[in-house]
């Protein structure tokens, strides 16, 4: 073996590159899992008190925990929660939405304002659960794209969401949504709401790696614009980054992952970001982790600033 087959490939910061190796150790393991696992309770916590409400009766105080469905919902029968990207298509339409509706749509749309807007597609989304299961078997049987599309053609899905539902008097994206179709079906089991995401499931295994969440959902599309001043960001400290590629193989919107951009706002500042915390788990130098908008300072992120320690292999 010459010198140059030994010699270790290193980063723009000098340091060795080093890709991402599953702990041995069930504790290691968990900590790669756990915002997995947190999304999934989150997720499926959710939809568990829809259910508990509906079938069960579930109660505080005499009063329903969590009735509706995730378009508008009541929480202890007296909070309104609602879509604003639903409350938005009713404006369209000419009609003026109860008042419920809006003031649980302005809820809404400040939490998310603050948490970053498709925060709610990567922790209450219940078609994140399906599309996460075919990018996960994608990998596993190394399944490549038939074709590839824009990933704007979404604000053009969006737009065309509200036309129509101008034109046609209805909410439109509404009426079609699959995460309508697959709440409903897990809340209530009936219909054929399963097909609809069943294709989803399969366009996104054999057609597209995240063809629907990424390419096409206008719910995504919306959250994404309201998320780009969102409070809770994915900190990135570029002086310890090696450019290992880690964050992009697994982050389902790696367009998101622009090192450049990221060092000199030193976040991940797009609002398509989902702060699914992927490339966080996955990151063998700590790069990025959360943090808040207002707490970090670029001026931190430049190539003079001392690294942080490196996570131990």
């Amino acid at each position: 073996m010459t010198s140059l087959d030994k010699r270790v490939k290193t980063g723009p910061n000098g340091q060795p590159v080093r890709p991402f190796v599953m702990p041995a150790s069930l504790s290691g393991k968990l900590y790669v899992w756990h915002l997995l696992l947190l999304r999934r309770a989150v997720q499926l916590g959710i939809l568990l008190l829809f259910v508990g409400t509906v079938r069960w009766g579930w109660e505080v105080a005499g009063r329903p925990v969590l009735t509706g469905n995730l378009s508008s919902s009541e929480l202890f029968g007296f909070i309104p929660l609602s879509d604003p990207f639903a409350a938005l298509q009713i404006m369209m339409t000419g009609h003026l939405p109860l008042q419920e509706l809006l003031l649980g749509a302005a809820i809404i749309l400040v939490f998310y304002a603050l948490l970053g807007g498709r925060s709610w597609c990567s922790w209450v989304c219940p078609i994140n659960m399906v599309t996460d299961l075919s990018a996960w078997l994608r990998r596993r049987l190394n399944i490549g794209d038939v074709f590839h599309l824009s990933r704007n053609i979404r604000y053009t899905v969006l737009a065309l969401a509200l036309l129509l539902s101008v034109l046609t008097g209805v909410a439109a994206f509404e009426w079609i949504s699959p995460i309508s179709m697959l709440h409903r079906e897990l809340i209530y089991g009936i219909g054929l709401g399963w097909t609809a995401v069943l294709g989803i499931f399969l366009f996104d295994l054999f057609i597209l790696r995240n063809g629907w969440c990424g390419h096409l959902c206008p719910l995504g599309a919306f959250y994404a614009l309201l998320g780009k001043l969102a409070l809770v960001r994915v900190g990135f400290d570029a002086p310890t980054c090696t450019h290992c590629g880690e964050c992009a193989r697994l982050c389902p919107e790696p367009q998101v992952l622009n090192l450049k951009e990221a060092a000199a706002a030193g976040m991940i500042a797009s609002g398509e970001c989902s702060n699914c915390g992927r490339c966080i788990t996955v990151c063998p130098e700590d790069t990025l982790q959360f943090s808040l908008r207002h707490l970090i300072e670029p001026q931190k992120h430049s190539e003079t600033t001392e690294p942080r320690q490196r996570r131990a292999a």
